[in-house]
């Protein structure tokens, strides 16, 4: 069954080139470990909420924006193993510096329920 990695966080509104070059060039490494397809999305009408909403769950500041992406795996299987196998990667032993701060991202695994396209 089709896997989900998510990701939420908050992007420096300046350094958005710089996370689409982050992203962009972490494709390669993701397909050569299975994932299917990545996402990624740039906060355009993300609205503030009164009790909770993306700014608070991801602290983000003022001059930040909210960045929510997703990544698909054939199954789970696939996603674990190449989660683990991207951490022995050379590639990974010297990643390029982070464009957000890494400690506010939110991530997790998700199981489709309900997937249909018109």
């Amino acid at each position: 069954m089709t896997y989900y990695s998510g990701f939420l966080l908050a992007v420096p509104t300046a350094n958005k080139q710089k996370y689409v070059d982050m992203a962009t060039s972490a494709w390669p490494m993701f397909k050569r470990y299975g994932a299917l397809r990545m996402v990624e999305t740039w906060g355009a009408d993300v609205p503030h909420g009164k009790v909770t909403d993306f700014y608070m769950a991801t602290q983000a500041k003022e001059d930040e924006t909210i960045v929510f992406s997703w990544i698909e795996w054939p199954d789970k299987a696939t996603a674990d193993s190449g989660f683990e196998r991207m951490m022995s990667d050379p590639e990974m032993q010297s990643p390029p510096e982070m464009p957000f701060d890494g400690m506010r991202m939110i991530w997790g695994g998700f199981e489709p329920i309900f997937d249909d396209k018109a």
